[in-house]
């Protein structure tokens, strides 16, 4: 599937995540999905794209299934993670808008979160979260740059 197409799905999903587990569990869905978009540009995107897509790709060195991230999660399984089915990024630009974009979402969405949470492992969740979506944050931005965008 194409990246524009998983960012607007991934974005949708974020907007309907009402409880704490789905919106933690949205957020490294975001953080996979940013890794998996940096890495297909490294390795496919035009040249002003390939070395500061890998920078995108290693963002969270993984964190995205790593212990703290989605495959961390009770119920995830490798194949649910939307990354997973990405085939393509056919408009650069503006797949890395819209991520730019759902990455400040969920940073926003996280803020709440983490003032609001009454348990301190929720609390740190969302730490976690917000560091890795705000990294690649700038690694998206830093792209749109190469971009001239």
């Amino acid at each position: 599937m194409d990246a524009v197409r998983l960012i607007l799905a991934t974005r949708h999903a974020l907007e309907q995540a009402w409880q704490v587990e789905d919106l933690i569990t949205e957020a490294w869905q975001a953080q996979a999905l940013a890794e998996a978009v940096g890495g297909h540009l490294a390795l496919h995107g035009p040249p002003e794209l390939r070395t500061a897509g890998f920078s995108v790709g290693e963002s969270g060195g993984g964190r995205a299934c790593g212990p703290a991230g989605l495959c961390g999660l009770p119920g995830v399984r490798p194949e649910t993670v939307r990354a997973s089915i990405l085939t393509g990024v056919r408009e650069p630009a503006r797949a890395l808008t819209e991520l730019r974009d759902l990455l400040s979402e969920l940073g926003a969405a996280l803020v709440g979160l983490a003032c609001s949470a009454e348990e301190e492992a929720v609390y740190w969740q969302c730490i976690d979260a917000m560091d890795a979506a705000e990294d690649s944050k700038d690694r998206v931005c830093a792209l749109l740059g190469a971009l001239g965008s």
